[in-house]
């Protein structure tokens, strides 16, 4: 017999606000967090724009010395989920007052590249300057990808499944995906899913650039504009979301407060280019017909949809194509890109997106795709331009769609017992 699984606990870092309320707050307000890149010169850059976090501490600054700032970030987001759910298994608490065996706590947590500020920061004094003596011993665990389970495993003592799942743009959905899996089959009891990034650094940061993916505005007000005709690429962005993933019964008993349950997940591939989505969108509409047969609801069911919707030309447009194939060409449902606001976080989007679609549930509040004045005539869904709305929320969907045509789409539902 399977479980059901419910969300006990959030938390994030984001541009727009270093924990859930601020973050909230901010997409209410419909205010993004983009602007001009500070973190290094990008003098003779093709972009210019990102989404950085504002204002971050990590606050342990021996611990700091140790961690990526991915790995910091994704640290903080998951603190916050743990502490919000109430959960009680550390290793300073009583083993006594525990309220979930160690054993069966397990952290899904992923980022899309890894340590590269750390790596890029060590390349330059090894090879730049000449020295390969010069590499830090703490460079391999900084900047190795699955760093963000294990430093969250060892932080909250979880001893269950600790693994990182790196699949580009979609690897903070598929975590959670495949964390919802883990309990509802019963290997786990809970789960610290989510995912982190920054990426953040000058060479990555070329990389994208020059592969013409990202704006190439110097307006913040008009560089990430889903679905808008002028739009001409994503802004990198950074930051972290996780969410505490829990068996119903072990809610219940520890009298967790539940901001929603679990009901579907689907992952396919395109099997088409390493970059570019299939253009008539059959791998996504795949991914989310898949995600609404595992929550045994009709597409009419849901009632918001937050996107990808990345800001390119081609991400918008063909994930529009997808929806279209799965609730109808002239399907009214609710549809967002909440990027607008946050930029694109890479592997930590779909950790700070679960974290968004969450808070919607609870609030009735259906987000805006903010900077939306130049609708593309070839793009006609109901994509929420410039201002949210108050709805009753029942089911939300959860799209990510990654380099290497890695597709991952979650359903959440109100809760009911």
């Amino acid at each position: 017999m399977t479980k059901r699984v419910v969300v006990t606990g959030i938390g994030v870092v984001s541009p727009i606000g270093n924990d859930v309320a601020s973050m909230w707050d901010s997409i209410k307000a419909g205010r993004h967090g983009i602007g001009k890149v500070t973190m290094f010169d990008v003098e003779g850059s093709k972009a210019i724009m990102a989404a950085e976090v504002k204002d971050y501490d990590f606050g342990d600054r021996r611990a700091a010395k140790r961690l990526d700032r991915s790995n910091q970030m994704a640290m903080t987001a998951a603190r916050e989920a743990y502490k919000d759910a109430g959960l009680i298994c550390g290793k300073d608490d009583d083993p006594a007052n525990y309220n979930v065996d160690p054993n069966r706590f397990g952290v899904y947590g992923s980022t899309g590249i890894g340590g590269i500020e750390t790596y890029e920061a060590e390349v330059t004094k090894c090879v730049t300057k000449g020295n390969l003596n010069r590499g830090s011993a703490m460079l391999v665990p900084m900047m190795m990808p699955n760093a963000v389970a294990g430093n969250i495993s060892m932080d909250l003592n979880a001893k269950g499944p600790s693994m990182c799942i790196s699949s580009a743009c979609a690897t903070g959905t598929h975590s959670i995906g495949e964390a919802f899996r883990n309990i509802k089959f019963g290997y786990s009891d809970v789960i610290m899913a989510g995912s982190a990034e920054s990426v953040l650094a000058p060479v990555a940061y070329s990389g994208f650039a020059n592969m013409t993916a990202m704006a190439s505005t110097d307006d913040p007000d008009r560089a990430s504009i889903p679905f808008d005709a002028d739009r001409n690429g994503f802004v990198l962005g950074e930051g972290a979301g996780f969410i505490v993933l829990e068996e119903l019964e072990h809610a219940k008993a520890r009298g967790a407060k539940i901001y929603g349950e679990m009901v579907g997940y689907g992952a396919t591939s395109d099997a088409y280019h390493i970059t570019m989505p299939q253009p008539e969108g059959e791998g996504a509409a795949r991914c989310m017909k898949l995600a609404l047969e595992e929550a045994g609801i009709a597409p009419e069911a849901i009632s918001y949809i937050n996107a990808h919707g990345t800001s390119t030309p081609y991400n918008d447009k063909f994930e529009t194509a997808a929806v279209k194939k799965v609730f109808g060409d002239d399907t009214k449902v609710p549809m967002s890109s909440t990027k607008s606001m946050t930029g694109h976080l890479l592997g930590g989007a779909g950790g700070l997106e679960a974290v968004i679609c969450a808070k919607a549930i609870v609030e009735g509040y259906l987000p805006p795709t903010v900077g939306l004045k130049n609708p593309d005539p070839e793009l006609d869904l109901d994509y929420i331009p410039n201002e949210g709305r108050n709805a009753d929320v029942q089911y939300v969907m959860s799209n990510s769609l990654g380099f290497g045509g890695h597709n991952g789409s979650i359903i959440f539902k109100k809760y009911e017992d």
